[in-house]
């Protein structure tokens, strides 16, 4: 039973998964803020060049 708490073989995979999510939420989150900023620039674009 001890051996079994000793063996930290899956946790390495286990923070990987971890860093992998983190890094998706922080493109999703930028995508989401650089993505709007993009589209205001195109409707002024498209509003003054008829």
């Amino acid at each position: 039973m001890l051996r079994t708490l000793r063996d930290d073989r899956g946790q390495g995979l286990a923070e990987y998964g971890l860093i992998l999510g983190f890094v998706a939420v922080l493109c999703i989150a930028a995508i989401a803020f650089v993505g709007s900023q993009v589209f205001a620039q195109y409707q002024n674009v498209s509003t003054n060049y008829p």
